[in-house]
């Protein structure tokens, strides 16, 4: 077990934004728990990979616990793992709203508040949450009133615990996207999609990537929002 070597816990690590944070925090020197509904683990000795509903107490409690018996610390959580669901108001069911705030709200709040003890111990610590920018500018005919109950809370919980715990060597964050080139968006809707932002194209996880990892060395940033999401949150266009 190494106590020196950074460690990052990454939620929703098995596919799209989360398998290239993972990579991105490898290739930045850090051992990860990687943590997912699916995820199974690698040749890689440096990633640990922890199988689970993220929305569960039971698995933050796994995660958290492995990721201190396996490599002695916490320095960065990213709560990655997320659900986005779109339909007009009145047509969302029960269903939507109980996995929409599951693994959104209850995702967030079960492994954050564990991951922050351990950080709080050490004295240093890195919390990011990946939200969305039609939290802070809605688009028309993109009804998304769950995303707007459940990311808005995440972005007003990171200013919140940023000045929290402004004092105590943790900083948190969030990076807020607009629509990414993932495997969950089919190729014929790129097009659809990629007029939805004022640039004319999608993200690429790339850009994600490099703004978590920003985050990560902007040891004088908390507190901020970063929108990464090709000029959306400048206004409707």
């Amino acid at each position: 077990m190494s106590s020196h070597q950074k460690v990052a816990i990454i939620t929703g690590a098995s596919q799209g934004i989360g398998e290239g944070l993972v990579r991105g925090y490898r290739e930045k020197g850090y051992n990860v728990v990687a943590t997912s509904r699916s995820i199974k683990a690698g040749s890689d000795a440096g990633v640990h990979a922890v199988a689970g509903d993220i929305s569960k107490v039971e698995t933050a409690e796994r995660v958290v616990r492995e990721a201190i018996e396996r490599f002695g610390r916490i320095d960065t959580l990213v709560n990655n793992a997320g659900v986005f669901t779109a339909k007009p108001f009145v047509d969302f069911t029960q269903e939507d709203y109980d996995l929409n705030f599951a693994v959104n709200v209850a995702g967030f709040f079960h492994i954050t508040q564990r991951a922050a003890k351990e950080m709080l111990k050490q004295g240093s610590g890195h919390i990011v949450s990946i939200t969305t920018s039609l939290v802070n500018q809605p688009i028309a005919g993109v009804p998304a009133a769950l995303a707007s109950l459940t990311k808005g809370g995440l972005n007003a919980v990171t200013k919140g615990l940023a000045l929290e715990y402004a004092k105590t060597g943790v900083r948190v964050n969030a990076v807020s996207p607009g629509i990414i080139k993932t495997p969950m968006h089919a190729p014929e809707t790129h097009e659809f999609l990629s007029a939805l932002h004022p640039v004319g194209h999608m993200g690429a996880i790339s850009d994600i990537v490099d703004a978590v990892l920003y985050l990560e060395n902007a040891s004088f940033v908390t507190g901020e929002i970063l929108h990464v999401d090709g000029g959306q949150n400048a206004g409707r266009w």
